[in-house]
């Protein structure tokens, strides 16, 4: 999974840009979307009343081991999470290593 287009550092921590499927049977992180430069990430959860941005960011923070937040995009399918590591960190995560 190529994670620089998706991935950047960010303060004290790492900027991933996601794209999100709600209300999905399987939920999960998938591969990085090659149009889109932004990396899949399917949950259960509605996209009403902030439901599925809660079920991101524990996904996230479970597969990280680290604090992930939604911090642009609260409305939309394309977001920006901020993760409490760093950028190696994370891509050792979301490639198994980790």
């Amino acid at each position: 999974m190529d994670l620089s287009k998706c991935l950047r550092p960010s303060g004290d921590g790492a900027e991933l840009d996601i794209i999100v499927t709600p209300n999905s049977t399987t939920p999960g992180i998938q591969d990085v979307d090659p149009w889109r430069h932004r990396l899949v990430v399917k949950v259960r959860a509605p996209p009403e009343g902030g439901r599925a941005n809660e079920e991101v960011e524990e996904l996230l923070t479970d597969v990280l081991g680290a604090k992930a937040t939604v911090s642009r995009g609260h409305t939309q399918r394309m977001k920006v999470v901020y993760i409490d590591s760093t950028v190696s960190a994370v891509t050792m995560a979301l490639e198994g290593g980790g």
